[in-house]
Formats: structure tokens, C-alpha cells, sequence
């Protein structure tokens, strides 16, 4: 009945790249930054809590995104690396390996890459060791999908 979109952390957006925007080259971001329109070059932000990243459903990034906490509603063709939390909407679709300290991810989502935990959480770049299989540093291999139960 109600959609819960996921919430930034912090309300103060100081960049947004409007619907009929494109950018070619890198972004690097000091705060808060909305993407509605499209990013082809790396987006990185300062290792500050209070730099975010939130990607709406029509946006794009085709690049690596090193932001310490990223929502993403619309579309990565790159890595992910999330040192403090990254949360994926029912519309986000990710082709790269996402790096995280804490995850969401709500049904509908679409991850084709490995998850990898940072070890320790925000205070670590490093991927935590895991036990059994899924290669050299644990996480997943292969796409991910969230379903809805039922």
C-alpha cells in the first residue's frame, strides 16, 4: 500500500544534477548530492559522515562511486564503495561490485557483482575475510535479486 523510499541520513543537498543533465569527467563531492540526471566519469566524495550520494530512479552513474553513504533508486554501471552504508531502492540496478560498512536492500533491486562487508565498518577500506566459498575475499559472485516474498 505505502512505498517506503530509503532516507539520506542528511537532509542538506549542496549538489543536484537536474533530469536533462550530463556530465562527462569526475564529480568529487564535499556534502550531499541528488542525481537525477547522468554521470559518465567516477564520483567520489570527501571521507566525511556527512558526504552522500542518492541516485533517483532515472539517474546514472557509468563509473566508480567512492561515497561513504549512497542511495541508489536508479542505475550504477560501475563499482560501489560505500565505507558506511549503502541502500538500494525496489528500482536500483547495479553492474559492479558494491563495498559497504551496512546495507539495505529492498525487494525489486538488482545487483549483478559481488557484496563485499568492510571489515570494522566506516573505520576500514579493507573487505572482511569470510569463511567457505565466493573466491579470495568472500561476498557473493554473480547477480543478486531481491524478491518479494509471497
Amino acid at each position: 500500500m505505502f512505498k517506503r523510499k530509503p532516507k539520506v541520513e542528511s537532509s542538506q543537498v549542496e549538489t543536484l544534477v537536474g533530469a536533462g543533465t550530463r556530465v562527462e569527467g569526475n564529480v568529487q563531492i564535499g556534502g550531499g548530492m541528488h542525481l537525477e540526471g547522468y554521470v559518465k566519469g567516477n564520483v567520489t566524495g570527501a571521507p566525511e559522515a556527512a558526504t552522500w550520494l542518492a541516485i533517483a530512479e532515472k539517474g546514472t552513474v557509468e563509473g566508480l562511486v567512492d561515497v561513504p553513504r549512497v542511495v541508489v533508486h536508479g542505475e550504477v554501471k560501475g563499482d560501489i564503495r560505500a565505507r558506511d552504508k549503502v541502500q538500494f531502492g525496489p528500482t536500483a540496478r547495479v553492474s559492479g561490485n558494491v563495498l559497504y560498512g551496512t546495507i539495505e536492500m529492498a525487494a525489486g533491486a538488482v545487483i549483478q557483482g559481488r557484496l563485499m562487508a568492510v571489515a570494522g565498518g566506516a573505520q576500514s577500506a579493507e573487505p572482511a575475510e569470510r569463511g567457505g566459498g565466493g573466491g579470495e575475499r568472500g561476498g557473493l559472485s554473480g547477480p543478486a535479486t531481491v524478491e518479494p516474498a509471497g
